[in-house]
């Protein structure tokens, strides 16, 4: 029992410590996994067995002015994201092909790292959107896939600053927030009761490129020679993404392809209806 106890101490310090970005290792809920993990403990033991519990004889909560500045405030970090991604990396300056990761300490790297390490606390408040669910008691919206998502965006994110802050892995972190600003402007439109209906075909299509690109673009990493970064993200990433298009794709053909069976009739059924219309004409001359 010791020595297994002891195996696991040099795993986990390994892990842990050994291969982390030492430049991350004090940002907050970084350092450990252990404190994330009971926040994502915490959130699924509320979607999932608490908060349908405390809301089952209750009203659902009217939160359309919560939601309203939550949805702006998402909006607003999102573009700020987006916008340093572009400025500091991706327009102009990263090779979309590979792009390795800087590790010395300048005041360009170190922004980059904390970039990241922001983008990990927006996935972290994501997951309002699933409590806000609960208590308005839309439990039908809380799917297999929706929590799937949010965890695992979350988890990834985590990874990213505690190993790999920069570089090729913060494309993705791009195209998120671009999705994710066009998102929650269709959220905060529909909670100001501005009918954003049609927008819904139309974001999923561009979460499923966002999830096609990606997976393109760490595929990269297996044919680009030289590249300095690593290649095991690809082994995570690309499996990942391309469960998550078939989870959004299944969604999309049920949702928006999928054709209602028509409700089919006997002849008689059709006249019997016919006839019954026809006596209500009789009655009302």
């Amino acid at each position: 029992m010791t020595t297994m106890l002891e195996k696991f101490a040099v795993w986990y310090k390994y892990l842990n410590d050994d291969l982390a970005d030492p430049r991350t290792k004090d940002y907050f809920l970084i350092g450990s996994p252990w404190p994330g993990l009971t926040l994502i403990g915490l959130y699924l033991y509320f979607i999932c067995n608490f908060g349908p519990r405390y809301m089952e004889k209750r009203h659902p909560f009217k939160l359309n002015e919560i939601l309203q500045i939550y949805n702006v405030f998402q909006i607003l970090s999102n573009a700020f994201l987006f916008y340093k991604a572009l400025t500091v990396g991706w327009l102009g300056h990263y090779n979309y092909f590979c792009e390795p990761i800087d590790y010395s300490v300048t005041p360009k790297t170190i922004e980059i790292t904390r970039l990241v390490w922001v983008y990990f606390l927006v996935k972290l408040m994501d997951l309002m959107d699933t409590i806000f669910f609960v208590l308005r008691k839309k439990q039908s919206q809380v799917t297999f896939l929706h929590l799937y998502h949010h965890v695992g965006i979350l988890m990834g994110a985590w990874g990213a600053v505690k190993y790999l802050p920069g570089g090729h892995v913060t494309f993705l972190g791009l195209l998120n927030t671009f999705v994710h600003i066009i998102m929650y402007t269709h959220y905060l439109l529909a909670s100001m009761k501005i009918d954003t209906s049609a927008w819904k075909k139309y974001i999923t299509q561009l979460q499923l490129v966002q999830f096609f690109i990606i997976t393109l673009h760490y595929l990269q990493l297996a044919w680009v020679k030289n590249c300095g970064f690593p290649i095991w993200p690809a082994y995570v990433m690309v499996p990942q993404n391309l469960f998550m298009i078939i989870l959004f794709g299944d969604f999309y053909y049920k949702t928006y392809i999928k054709k209602k069976p028509a409700i089919k009739m006997t002849k008689a059924e059709i006249n019997g209806i016919s006839a019954e219309i026809s006596n209500d004409k009789l009655k009302n001359q």
